[in-house]
């Protein structure tokens, strides 16, 4: 399932910013922060995020015409901010949800399958991992 644009809208500009202050301490959170493709202005932006053995898997809820994954997948520099610590991502694919559901981690797995975004997801490899 796809959100609808509208909440799109709605959630960058009022559940974003308070999401954000929230993300440190919730697991399955995180803050990817990434460069605007066309304005360089850094993001901040709240996701479901779910560790693989090399990066994470990112579910795509809003489609492919999600401003972060644009920029994202322009190849800016692209960081995780998640329980505190700062992960360096790289390499970033789209794939199906269900192609990446194996590749997440066993303890994670039901709560990626569960989330009714069925479209697709973003995998990202640790730049400490990536060489």
């Amino acid at each position: 399932m796809r959100m609808p644009r509208r909440i799109a809208e709605f959630n960058k500009r009022i559940t974003n910013p308070a999401a954000r202050a929230i993300t440190p301490w919730l697991p399955n959170l995180g803050t990817l922060e990434h460069v605007g493709r066309r304005s360089g202005k850094r993001y901040r932006t709240p996701l479901l995020v779910f560790a693989t053995h090399d990066g994470y898997a990112v579910l795509i809820g809003y489609g492919p015409q999600t401003d972060w994954l644009k920029n994202v997948l322009a190849g800016g520099p692209t960081v995780l901010r998640k329980r505190g610590r700062d992960v360096a991502l790289t390499n970033p694919q789209v794939v199906s949800k269900a192609d990446a559901a194996d590749l997440v981690r066993p303890s994670s797995r039901l709560l990626y399958r569960a989330f009714p975004y069925n479209e697709a997801a973003l995998l990202l490899t640790r730049a400490d991992s990536a060489r």
